[in-house]
């Protein structure tokens, strides 16, 4: 027979669904752990730009157990999300494993052997950069958005054009005084562009189709108590109206789309680079001193071994299960909901996955593994 399992669920991924999860699963009496590649707990918020203040009020940005200090209808900052995770782990004693990146997720025991050649349904064996374990599941909570996406003629570009991705984006005294481009035009892309609008540079915005702009208060509320109230943020995935709302650009929230458009230049959709010019759809051509890519990102797993991703890398599952036994998604986009990967609702769909795993195995509430 194969070894006992030494954890009945590792966690990949120390961010708030994997946090959300963990509360649950201490709750359950579960052995599992938490590993994250970061040297501190939110260290995937501490590094996002300096001035990103949340769209959610404070009352609506709670994990599950431990309400978000401060006004319940003022918005936090970034830096105030990942102190408020790291108390988190420390009020529950999460058993978060800090700098143990992920480097391989493989199907473990005699089971996989016997069907595969290589152990599905025993469990799996988890490599990371300070060793490696065993588990009978994996929960894989690392999001959706791991490696920038930038097209590839952004490569033609001129070296004295200053260009880098959003996600390397801090503050405008990065960029070059003068023309700045911004392609991208979702919440990101506006607004970086008001910000840099704002340092007196000249904006420009690859924005050929906008989301419906809503702004943070709607007659004396915020936008979220609206959301909650109306039940939006619970909008099941597989609804039509769900599978409307995923199909449309995301909502722009809280920037005035109409005064930023006083303030920068909407432009085209970006379809080349040459040399030090950026061509636009309609043949003009544009020389900016710097460029913003806020394109997104896309899904990257070359860790997990696992045929459970599609041909784009995406996860295959349905509300965060998978096909293969014991692997489990959670905090994407839209997994269950409207709000499935939203600080304050994330929890419901951790909560439903935590039941899942105690019930599993004819135990609920117990250790799947012998002391």
């Amino acid at each position: 027979m194969s070894p006992r399992p030494e954890y009945d669920t590792l966690i990949v991924g120390g961010g708030q669904a994997g946090l959300a999860l963990g509360y649950h699963l201490r709750r359950a009496g579960l052995r599992f752990a938490i590993l994250d590649a970061n040297k501190r707990v939110g260290d995937a918020w501490r590094h996002r730009w300096d001035s990103l203040t949340l769209f959610t009020p404070r009352r609506y940005d709670a994990l599950p157990g431990l309400p978000f200090p401060g006004d319940p209808d003022g918005h936090p900052g970034k830096d105030e999300v990942a102190a408020y995770l790291e108390e988190y782990v420390r009020r529950f004693d999460l058993p978060v494993r800090l700098e143990h990146q992920v480097t391989a997720v493989r199907p473990y025991g005699e089971r996989h052997r016997e069907r595969h050649g290589e152990g599905h349904g025993d469990g799996f064996r988890v490599e990371t950069t300070a060793g490696s374990c065993t588990a009978a599941r994996v929960v894989v909570a690392a999001g959706a958005f791991h490696t920038p996406r930038t097209p590839a003629f952004a490569s033609g570009l001129a070296p004295e054009v200053v260009q880098l991705h959003s996600s390397a984006y801090r503050r405008p005294e990065q960029l070059p005084m003068g023309e700045v481009l911004v392609v991208g035009a979702g919440n990101t892309g506006v607004q970086i562009a008001e910000e840099l609008a704002g340092s007196g540079r000249r904006v420009r915005l690859s924005a050929p189709s906008l989301g419906l702009a809503l702004p943070q208060r709607m007659l004396g509320r915020d936008l979220f108590w609206w959301f909650s109230r109306l039940g939006f943020m619970d909008v099941r995935a597989g609804s039509r109206l769900g599978r409307r709302l995923r199909g449309r650009p995301d909502m722009i929230i809280g920037t005035d789309v109409k005064r930023l458009m006083r303030r920068v230049e909407r432009m085209e959709r970006v379809v080349g680079a040459e040399g030090p010019e950026v061509l636009l759809a309609g043949g003009r051509r544009l020389r900016p001193g710097a460029v913003v890519w806020a394109t997104g990102f896309r899904p990257h797993y070359p860790w997990l071994h696992v045929p459970v991703l599609d041909e784009r890398g995406a996860p295959m599952h349905q509300e965060g299960v998978t096909e293969w036994p014991g692997l489990h998604f959670l905090g994407l986009p839209w997994q269950s909901a409207r709000g499935s990967s939203v600080l304050g609702w994330i929890g419901r769909d951790a909560a439903a996955l935590a039941g899942r795993l105690t019930t599993s195995a004819g135990q609920p509430g117990k250790s799947l593994i012998a002391p």
